[in-house]
């Protein structure tokens, strides 16, 4: 569903991803994890379109996101960290703009299903400069989801969102996989993603350095196969060595 294979992406000739390849299939949910500066945000980019790779290819339910890309990005969503909404549209409003862009036919009872599976319902008249951060990223989220996206990345979507709002899109993002979609978390919660990813890709200076499902990462560490998502990566990206005695 999601094909990435040899990526480059390189800013003024310094490589941000270098030579990447994955897949993910509809069902999975990718964890996409990795230090500041990995190059998770520039990876998430490429795949949904907003930069150009300098080399290498994306494809999305087999459309190729550079040649084809309003092909690629009719399967696509991608909800970022930071959702930007429009301060004049309501969110009933918000629902029927995209549902017309992207030519829902039942767009009306589309929304209707979001608003109430993202606890929205009986807010539909209110507007963004009334709603809290969690019920804006609900918002981005049901926008993102109205045309039933094949694909769907998800940039730390858990950021500064209460205890009820992040139960709430957790479910969402594994009903997600249920129906068949493919999902993308980026997020720094790695207990987030020990949680709900059914697979994990860690990233370290634009390179890979783990890759497969949660059981396969652990098992490729051997002295830390019953240890969590962090201890792995603590391991894997090197910053558990021992402090120098003084």
């Amino acid at each position: 569903m999601i094909e990435v294979v040899d990526l480059v992406k390189e800013y003024e000739g310094t490589p941000a991803v270098q030579g990447l390849s994955f897949t993910v299939q509809p069902g999975e949910v990718l964890g996409l994890v990795g230090p500041n500066g990995a190059g998770k945000t520039t990876t998430m980019r490429c795949i949904t379109g907003i930069l150009q790779p300098t080399g290498g290819g994306v494809r999305v339910a087999g459309a190729d996101i550079v040649r084809d890309p309003v092909e690629a990005k009719r399967h696509l969503a991608f909800i970022p960290d930071d959702p930007q909404l429009f301060d004049y549209l309501t969110i009933r409003e918000h629902l029927l703009f995209f549902g017309r862009v992207f030519n829902v036919p039942d767009v009306a009872d589309q929304s209707t299903r979001l608003l109430e599976e993202l606890e929205l319902t009986g807010k539909e008249d209110m507007l963004p400069g009334q709603l809290s951060r969690g019920m804006k990223q609900k918002v981005a989220i049901a926008c993102g989801l109205i045309h039933r996206p094949k694909a769907v990345l998800f940039d730390e979507p858990l950021t500064g969102l209460d205890p009820v709002a992040i139960r709430r899109i957790k479910q969402t993002i594994k009903q997600l996989a249920a129906d068949g979609s493919a999902v993308i978390i980026s997020s720094h919660l790695l207990g987030l993603v020990e949680e709900i990813a059914t697979s994990l890709l860690l990233l370290q200076n634009g390179k890979k350095v783990l890759h497969g499902t949660i059981a396969e990462v652990r098992a490729s560490i051997p002295d830390l196969q019953g240890g969590n998502l962090e201890s792995i990566f603590l391991r894997a990206t090197g910053y558990d060595q021992p402090e120098a005695s003084s």
